[in-house]
This record gives C-alpha cells, sequence and structure tokens, in this order.
C-alpha cells in the first residue's frame, strides 16, 4: 500500500532544546497532514564547528533529552519517525561523537540506528574547510531497517557519494533509500541533485534526502551554511519534491510498486558481476 512521508526542512541552531521545539511543532504539523512516517535532517539536533559548545550541550544516546522527547511524540501521534541524524557523545577513548540515524516506531521504540560511515574532510575552498573525523567516530556497518511501509537503507549526507555503500544497501533488499544532509552551500548547486537522483536510479529506489538548509545561529565558532533543497526521487530518477531553501514539512505519497517496475525495466541489481581489479 502507498504510504505518506513528512521530510522536515529545517535550519538547526547548536542549542539542542530550541532545535526540539521547532522539530516537535513540525511533527504535529506532519501528522495533520496525513504522515505515516517522518524524517529529519542530519544533526538535526545541533549543528556546530565548535567542540567546546558540542562538549558542553551533547548527551549520549542513552541520556540524550531530544531522543527522549521525539520517543515519547511518537507514540503519542502514532507516528514513525527516522532521525537523520542525532550528533550524539560516546564511550569512544578519544572522545570523539558518533553522528547517528535513528529509527523509531509509532510505539516510541528504537528500531535501527545507524552511524555514517564516510567522514566529510575536504576542502572545499580556503575559506570552506571541513575535517569532520576530528570531531566524530565513523561507523562500520550498514544498515537496512525493516518497516510496515518498507525496508529503508539508512545513510547519512557524504555518504552519498559512495555508490557501492547503496548498492550494498540495495542487494540487500533496501527499496528506500534515506539521505538526510547537512550539504555544502558551495558544493550543492552542483553536485546535490544530481547524486541524489543517481543513487535513485542505479539502485531502483526511492530516495528520501531531509536536508538543512541556510545560516546557521553558532554561539561559540563560525555560522555554518547549508544548501537545503530537501528531495524526494523516485525509483526512475524522477524528481517528486525539491523543497528549495525555505524551512517547511513536505508531504509525499510513495508508492513501492514503482520500485519493482524500475527493476524489471532495467534489471541491472540482477547484472551485478564480480570482477577483479585492474
Amino acid at each position: 500500500m502507498p504510504f505518506r512521508a513528512a521530510l522536515l526542512q529545517i535550519t538547526s541552531s547548536d542549542n539542542p532544546r530550541e532545535n526540539l521545539a521547532l522539530v516537535c511543532e513540525m511533527l504535529r504539523e506532519a501528522r495533520l497532514g496525513g504522515a505515516d512516517i517522518a524524517l529529519t535532517p542530519e544533526v538535526t539536533n545541533c549543528v556546530s564547528n565548535s567542540r567546546l559548545q558540542q562538549d558542553l550541550v551533547l548527551e549520549t544516546e542513552v541520556d540524550d533529552a531530544s531522543l527522549k522527547v521525539l520517543q515519547l511524540l511518537c507514540k503519542e501521534l502514532n507516528l514513525w519517525l527516522i532521525i537523520g541524524s542525532l550528533a550524539l557523545k560516546t564511550n569512544a577513548a578519544d572522545g570523539r561523537f558518533a553522528n547517528r540515524s535513528i529509527v523509531i516506531n509509532n510505539s516510541g521504540v528504537v528500531l535501527a540506528r545507524y552511524d555514517k560511515i564516510h567522514m566529510f574532510d575536504v576542502n572545499v575552498t580556503n575559506e570552506e574547510t571541513y575535517c569532520e573525523s576530528d570531531g566524530y567516530r565513523p561507523g562500520q556497518n550498514a544498515v537496512v531497517a525493516e518497516t510496515p511501509f518498507g525496508r529503508f537503507g539508512l545513510s547519512i549526507c557524504y555518504d552519498v557519494r559512495f555508490p557501492y555503500l547503496y548498492r550494498a544497501l540495495a542487494m540487500s533488499g533496501a527499496e528506500i533509500l534515506t539521505v538526510p544532509a547537512a550539504f555544502s552551500h558551495v558544493t550543492g548547486p552542483a553536485h546535490w541533485e544530481v547524486l541524489v537522483r543517481s543513487r535513485a536510479i542505479e539502485n531502483g529506489c526511492f530516495v528520501l534526502a531531509a536536508a538543512q538548509t541556510g545560516q546557521h545561529k553558532s554561539i561559540r565558532g563560525h555560522d555554518r551554511r547549508t544548501h537545503g533543497h530537501t528531495m524526494v526521487v523516485d525509483p526512475w530518477g524522477k524528481v517528486l519534491v525539491n523543497a528549495g531553501k525555505t524551512v517547511g514539512v513536505t508531504l509525499v505519497d510513495i508508492d513501492l510498486a514503482l520500485v519493482n517496475k524500475a527493476r524489471k525495466m532495467v534489471p541491472s541489481l540482477a547484472h551485478t558481476q564480480e570482477f577483479d581489479g585492474p
């Protein structure tokens, strides 16, 4: 059966309480709009480039106030939720955080977790540089989450540049791929739509990509800008949603029959071949 997804496009600050209040309001709006499942962007709880600020406001998953509130809200609203990611403290000896996507069912139970595998360590321009691995430790496991709506292959932002991850997810049964993002405002105009559509086409999957947008307030460190343009792409590569740069909730109806149709027309998953390297 088709289902309705709500994608939240937000501008998170480095204040988790402030961000949580907005997300809760938007989830209520999504449910009123008939959403069965909602998706939020990467680092929903805190966008920050300050290690000091992160140390002050971030918590472990067990103690995270945002997660606890969102679990209760999912139960109250009878709503599934894929938190694009939360920035969370860990027990890692080096003190690095986790960038973790979390799937919550409509009873408020966490059913799946995915830690971002590929770290965004780049020098886009002299002014636009990132070293995500300084603050975050990479995950090691690909994850497909089973839901009543279909099988979701989880990923986060920079992962979208690594096609082999999505092929592994699709070969493991994923019908829908999630790409929550806080995409760079520099690379976004050139690469974001092309990458999201490519992952949909080559795997015959829907791609749901909720994004951060705009100028992010920062108490410490410099403010950050993100590209926005939350997207939904069908398995044939058709863009069903492009939310531009505006904060808000976008509703879209998903029919998984299109996955089978696309994969029958171009059965590339069945044509995967092993080969020796050059």
